[in-house]
């Protein structure tokens, strides 16, 4: 059952409306420039792709084109902070932060400057790209580092509101963005905070009786734990959960939800080693230990695909997340 308090979209189970999350990102940064003249946006020769191609016709002279230059995107981003701007930079997640981490690592998360790492065409759902496009370790890469901020939105108007939210935040922030278009779950008038996680689905039946699993998810993937959770709920109560901040995690309410459930799943499109189950399994294990299992890409690399068959090869479909749910709830607590 959604929770109705969010105002999520209507109808989102079965008629989706579709768009890419990085849509919602070109779509906030032109509204920055426009409300901050101190917002100024840096390229590695991906304009259009990345969606910051707008800004860049609409304010030539806020923005600076590098060409296939993904270090020295960081380096100049960390001068141009230094000195009161709010830099974007924007890449293939794959090269920015994948390429340029030694950089971001020493003139950004170090200095805690507040440049805003916009990591595009992440996860395998790249499709065809392949292996060394698809951008499997960006959270990882971001996470560990000290001062940082990762948020990985689940929409267009997510990501929007995420940016808007990025550029008001003091220090570095990494915004995780996906290429291929997904369902549109929230609204313009859903909440989002950094920091701040979404209860999104509640048991179904009354009787205040309590999910037996949690389940975690981060980015689009949010809309195949849903249905999931659609699936189950004739079998057994969960709850969703949106995780759209990986860091800083929503610790009290992750683990007051991971509590009344007793059993956790996390959801996404990245290597579970590193990411968003790594970070709910490290808090767990200090606040509440549980059986938990993890949706996600296990140790391997991406390979050429559609994006759907990807997902689904690699375990990331309803499909594997109901198998994960029935798994977990076998286990004993």
């Amino acid at each position: 059952m959604f929770d109705t308090k969010l105002k999520l979209a209507p109808d989102i189970l079965h008629t989706p409306a579709l768009a890419p999350t990085r849509d919602g990102f070109g779509k906030g940064l032109l509204e920055l420039g426009e409300s901050n003249p101190n917002v100024v946006a840096l390229c590695a020769d991906l304009a259009e792709s990345t969606r910051m191609l707008a800004f860049k016709e609409k304010y030539p002279e806020r923005y600076i084109e590098l060409g296939v230059a993904e270090q020295n995107l960081a380096t100049i981003a960390s001068g141009l902070a230094n000195y009161g701007k709010i830099p974007f930079i924007a890449s293939y997640a794959a090269f920015s932060p994948g390429r340029n981490n030694e950089q971001i690592r020493t003139t950004i998360s170090l200095n805690n400057v507040p440049v805003k790492i916009v990591g595009s065409h992440a996860g395998v759902s790249v499709g065809p790209d392949g292996a060394t496009h698809q951008a499997l370790e960006d959270i990882a890469l971001m996470r560990v580092q000290p001062n940082m901020t990762v948020i990985s939105p689940c929409d267009e108007h997510e990501a929007r509101k995420a940016t808007l939210a990025a550029a008001a935040h003091r220090g570095p922030v990494y915004l995780r963005l996906a290429r291929e278009k997904t369902p549109v779950m929230t609204t313009l008038q859903t909440p989002f905070e950094i920091g701040k996680v979404n209860v999104v689905w509640h048991p179904s039946r009354g009787g205040g009786k309590k999910p037996e699993v949690a389940i975690f998810a981060t980015g689009p993937l949010l809309y195949n734990a849903l249905l999931a959770a659609h699936e189950l709920e004739n079998t057994f109560e969960v709850t969703v959960v949106n995780v759209h901040t990986i860091k800083p995690l929503d610790k009290a309410a992750i683990v007051k939800v991971a509590k009344s459930a007793g059993r956790v799943v996390t959801v996404e499109e990245h290597q579970v080693a590193g990411g968003l189950g790594s970070a709910i399994a490290e808090l767990l294990a200090r606040e509440a230990p549980m059986p938990i299992e993890f949706v996600g890409v296990e140790d391997r690399f991406g390979q050429s695909g559609t994006p759907l068959e990807l997902i689904s090869y690699y375990g990331m479909g309803v499909r594997g997340i109901v198998e994960k749910a029935r798994l977990v709830r076998r286990r004993r607590v």
